[in-house]
């Protein structure tokens, strides 16, 4: 994960080229939704049911992880010790919020869209794309879409069927770039919440403790842990790694972003972990993310594995997904 500050990360064409695309283009935080759609495009929800699993771990970094790829903190020691935890039922997303989820959220309450929509102009309505001269659209296509063949010789309605094929392939990415903050607020908008940290793992390990989503043994390939992608391809649409799925059905557990849960950074209730960043300054963050780059180990896929951050910082590798309670309304 590489966490910045909320609203410090900057790529693309500069400041002034954001005030010239809003001068064109006008960001879609200013329209508003048809009407229903704060339910558009909802992910579907899975019950797990109560009942005890195992939670943490005792394992050990035996094979000189830390010293190896030189991280500054041990491994597997916040995880410890591996005990029996239960929890009542409760409601899972089945996927990571998508962009076109958030984007219903920003559209609605006028909450500030992440920086990557203006970066990249996810943020542009399609309207403002259909309306827009050619000449512009190349020039948003290449400063800001990224696109890097050559377009010169695409007419005006081959270059828009181009980007607004992009934007629905962002639309079902998850949403990433959003703070702890963000991430509550949007669950709260939906009348859920973010899950715990226990209901998280239980959903990912089972009621056997499995130390993946979809087993014991790290399989490559079966999660999105990066290695298929390069730049803004290395995220996946929610849901479309078949192998990546829990037991209980919940997909993306594994890999493709990490997420956000509900919970303060603090130790298990009988660890021996010191870390100076437990307490209640830091959020938990769960499952493995795309974004790891050459980080991208089987460890860091686990299901037990416990991250954490600032709940203000911001990572274009960590998103979230909601939870409900069995009995709420």
């Amino acid at each position: 994960m590489h966490f910045q500050h909320r609203g410090t990360h900057c790529r693309g064409a500069g400041r002034w080229g954001w005030v010239l695309l809003a001068a064109i283009l006008c960001a879609a935080c200013g329209e508003s939704p048809p009407e229903g759609t704060a339910s558009a495009g909802e992910a579907d929800m899975v019950f797990i049911p109560g009942g005890p699993f195992i939670m943490g771990g005792d394992k050990t970094d035996e094979e000189g992880l830390q010293a190896r790829y030189g991280f500054t903190v041990p491994l597997f020691v916040n995880e410890h010790p591996r005990h029996r935890a239960g929890l009542p039922g409760f409601y899972l997303d089945v996927t990571e919020v998508s962009n076109a989820d958030y984007k219903a959220f920003v559209l609605q309450t006028g909450r500030a869209e992440p920086a990557e929509w203006i970066q990249n102009a996810y943020n542009v309505a399609d309207r403002k794309l259909e309306t827009a001269h050619v000449d512009n659209l190349r020039w948003i296509a290449r400063d800001y879409f990224g696109i890097e063949r050559d377009i010169s010789a695409l007419g005006r309605e081959e270059l828009l069927a181009l980007l607004l094929d992009i934007q629905r392939t962002r639309d079902r990415l998850p949403v990433t770039a959003v703070s702890w903050f963000d991430a509550d607020a949007y669950c709260r908008w939906r009348g859920k919440r973010l899950p715990g940290e226990a209901e998280w793992e239980k959903a990912a390990r089972g009621p056997d403790g499995r130390e993946y989503p979809w087993g014991d043994e790290w399989r490559h390939g079966v999660a999105n842990s990066g290695d298929q992608g390069e730049g803004d391809e290395i995220l996946a649409p929610v849901g479309s790694y078949a192998g990546d799925v829990s037991v209980y059905g919940v997909r993306d557990l594994g890999g493709n972003v990490s997420e956000w849960v509900g919970d303060w950074y603090r130790p298990y209730p009988g660890s021996d972990a010191q870390d100076d960043d437990f307490g209640e300054t830091h959020r938990v963050v769960r499952g493995g993310g795309a974004g790891l780059g050459h980080y991208a180990l089987s460890v860091f896929f686990r299901s037990a594995r416990r991250a954490h951050a600032e709940p203000g910082m911001v990572s274009t590798d960590v998103g979230f997904r909601c939870a409900k309670d069995a009995d709420a309304k």
